[in-house]
C-alpha cells in the first residue's frame, strides 16, 4: 500500500492548480532569463504552491531557473517542488547550442540519456538537488517509462528501474531526502504495469486524462484510487492544442508533435460546443480532469504572466453543466467522466 506521504500530498496541500516547469527550459524555442523570473513570481504570487520540473526539461536550465526564482521568493522552502530521475545528462561538446535538441533549445551543453539504474538515480537526485538549491526534493517521479517512450527496449529500462532505480527511490524516501515518490509518464499501461509491481504515492500522467483522452477513466483512475495513489494530471491541453484551438489554422502540437487528422478533426468538434457555450476551451481543458475524486493537481505549463493569471482566471470561471452533456452526447466525451456541476 501507499505510505502516509498520501495524507500529506492530496489536493489541498498540493492545490487544485500547480505549475509544469517544462517551458522553463526553452521547450520549442528560447525563454528569456528575466521572462522564466517573472513566470515563476506570478505563479507564487497568485498563490501556487506546488512546481514541478525535471532534469530533462532544458537539461538542467529548468531546474536552475526554478531553483533561482523560489531561492528569492521561498527562503523558507515553503513550496512544495517535485522533479524527476530515470535521465542522465551527458556532455555535448560539439552540440549546436541555437537549435532545438530533444525539443528544448537550450545553452545547457549537455542531453539527456536513459538510465533508470540506482547509482544513476543516486547520482540524478543529488544534481538536481544542487541545481533547484534546495535541501530537499518533496516529490521524486521516475521519468518516461514504458513501451511508448522505448519500444523494444522497454523490458530493459523496465527491470533496470525495479532492480535498481526504485530501490534507490525508496531509500531516499525512507532516509527522508524525499516525501513521496511516483512515476512521471505520459501512457497509461506502465501505470498498470508499475501499480501491479510496486507500491507508489503519486502517479503524474502527462496528457492522458484530458479533455481530449480520456484513456486512465476505465481502468487506471479506479486502480489509483483503490491503491491510495494521488494522480497529478500534466499536459491538460495536449501539448497546446486545447489552449490554442485549430479554428484559426495556426500551426498546433498534439503530444509534442504535429497532430493527425483525426485529432485535429476532434478538437474542432470540442472548440465548436465550448463556443456555442460562450467557454474557452483552454479553460474546460484545465477545469476536467479536476473533476475526477482521485485528481489531486493539474499542472499546466506556462511562459509568461499573462498565462499564469490565465490559468488562475481559469479556475473559478463559470461553466454551465450542459456544455459537458452536449460534448458527451456527441461523443467527444467519455460517457461516464465526472464533470463539475
Amino acid at each position: 500500500m501507499a505510505t502516509n506521504a498520501m495524507t500529506t500530498f492530496d489536493r489541498a496541500t498540493l492545490g487544485a492548480l500547480g505549475f509544469g516547469a517544462a517551458p522553463l527550459g526553452n521547450l520549442y524555442r528560447p525563454l528569456a532569463d528575466a521572462a522564466a523570473r517573472a513566470t515563476v513570481r506570478a505563479a507564487w504570487d497568485s498563490g501556487i504552491r506546488y512546481f514541478d520540473t525535471a532534469p530533462h526539461y532544458g537539461f538542467g536550465l529548468s531546474e536552475k531557473r526554478l531553483g533561482a526564482a523560489l531561492a528569492q521568493l521561498d527562503p523558507g522552502e515553503h513550496a512544495i517542488v517535485s522533479t524527476k530521475v530515470g535521465r542522465r545528462l551527458d556532455p555535448v561538446p560539439d552540440a549546436d547550442l541555437s537549435q532545438p535538441r530533444q525539443g528544448f533549445v537550450s545553452p545547457e551543453p549537455v542531453e539527456s540519456v536513459f538510465d533508470y539504474s540506482y547509482d544513476a538515480v543516486m547520482r540524478g537526485y543529488e544534481a538536481s538537488r544542487t541545481r533547484l538549491g534546495r535541501d530537499r526534493i518533496d516529490i521524486l517521479y521516475a521519468h518516461d517509462l514504458g513501451r511508448a517512450t522505448h519500444g523494444d527496449a522497454h523490458p530493459h529500462h523496465f527491470r533496470t528501474f525495479i532492480e535498481g532505480g526504485y530501490k534507490a527511490m525508496r531509500a531516499l524516501r525512507d532516509a527522508g531526502a524525499v516525501r513521496a515518490i511516483g512515476v512521471g509518464v505520459n501512457e497509461v499501461a506502465i501505470c498498470e504495469q508499475l501499480l501491479a509491481t510496486i507500491d507508489l504515492d503519486l502517479v503524474l500522467l502527462a496528457g492522458r486524462y484530458t479533455l481530449l483522452d480520456q484513456a486512465a477513466l476505465d481502468k487506471l483512475l479506479p486502480l489509483c484510487a483503490g491503491q491510495s495513489v494521488g494522480v497529478v494530471i500534466g499536459g491538460p491541453y495536449n501539448s497546446g492544442i486545447l489552449a490554442q484551438g485549430v479554428a484559426n489554422n495556426a500551426p498546433v502540437h498534439y503530444d509534442y508533435a504535429p497532430p493527425p487528422a483525426a485529432i485535429l478533426s476532434r478538437v474542432a468538434g470540442i472548440e465548436a460546443l465550448c463556443a456555442t457555450h460562450h467557454v474557452p476551451m483552454a479553460v474546460a481543458a484545465l477545469r476536467f480532469p479536476l473533476a475526477h475524486p482521485q485528481v489531486v493537481s493539474v499542472i499546466p505549463g506556462a511562459v509568461s504572466p499573462d498565462e499564469v493569471a490565465a490559468g488562475v482566471a481559469a479556475m473559478t470561471t463559470p461553466i454551465p453543466a450542459a456544455l459537458w452533456a452536449d460534448l458527451k452526447r456527441a461523443g467527444l466525451l467519455h460517457p461516464d467522466a465526472p464533470v463539475a456541476g
